[in-house]
């Protein structure tokens, strides 16, 4: 970190110059070493909640924010880095000017903040961020309303998770299981909730021929998954099946996709779990 010279408007000028220094050497360091390209992007907030479903909000008034929990922006994300280093030269002329003012010794209003979890996205005062990243501040005063939201938050670290999160929400929608039920259902590929999804509403249906009775989403979701999910699961971790998929909810895709892919039955009995202990371990040598 540069010393400080003791003059506000020289040290605002070097501040901002070594934070376009960052950022453009972080932007080359990605790039040679082909890291996803979204690593460095902040978050939006937009498409945050919509990958999540925004279900309500709750004004929490004035309080002290770790900075390094802020991540994300409503309206500026192509000024920032997700450090909130500047992206341009841009913003260059305000950045120092209050950059300036501060190290002076001037108020400085709180920002305006949203929260998502332990994520925070900014409303109003991306360059008092950006300004307190530079001068290493672990903490700046925020008005903070929290947003509640349909699935958790946790997990998203870039743009790229956002299709995770948005594909996991439309399931949960379809299959609305809760609580502990919901979080078993964990998945790597987005895809694959569509997937699961569509194996949910077959066997409710399937059930519903069988007992002559109407099953609704939220009672065939929570059948399938007492009845059809742990019930699997549970047989195909006793038959050592796949013991290199750690998900359940992984585990129970493939066993049932490559079940009707070698018999075109919806059954499960030994026989069953005998041939895909077999089918999975010629595959994997």
């Amino acid at each position: 970190m540069a010393r400080d010279t003791g003059f506000p408007d020289a040290d605002a000028e070097n501040d901002f110059a070594r934070l376009r220094r960052q950022a453009e050497l972080s932007r080359l360091a990605h790039w040679f070493t082909r890291a996803p390209a979204d690593v460095n992007t902040i978050l939006p907030f937009d498409e945050v909640v919509a990958a999540l479903g925004r279900t309500g909000e709750t004004a929490l008034g004035l309080q002290v924010v770790e900075v390094s929990s802020i991540v994300g922006s409503v309206d500026r994300t192509r000024d920032f880095d997700r450090y909130f280093r500047p992206t341009s030269s841009r913003i260059r002329e305000r950045w120092q000017r209050l950059a300036a003012a501060q190290r002076r010794g001037e108020s400085v209003p709180p920002i305006q903040l949203y929260r998502i979890g332990s994520m925070h996205f900014v409303i109003d005062g991306h360059h008092r961020v950006s300004i307190a990243f530079a001068r290493h501040f672990t903490t700046i005063d925020a008005y903070v309303t929290e947003i509640h939201t349909r699935i958790s938050p946790e997990g998203i670290n870039a743009p790229s998770d956002l299709v995770l999160k948005d594909h996991r929400r439309l399931f949960l929608s379809r299959v609305p299981l809760t609580g502990a039920q919901a979080d078993a259902i964990r998945l790597s590929y987005p895809f694959d909730y569509a997937e699961l999804a569509e194996n949910v509403e077959a066997w409710g249906f399937r059930r519903s021929q069988e007992t002559g009775e109407y099953l609704g989403r939220v009672d065939a979701a929570r059948r399938w998954f007492g009845e059809e999910f742990l019930p699997v699961v549970r047989m195909a971790r006793r038959a050592e099946i796949r013991p290199d998929l750690e998900s359940d909810a992984e585990l129970y895709m493939w066993v049932a996709c490559e079940r009707y892919r070698l018999v075109r039955k919806h059954i499960w009995d030994d026989d069953i779990f005998d041939e895909l202990r077999d089918h999975s371990r010629r595959r994997r040598r």
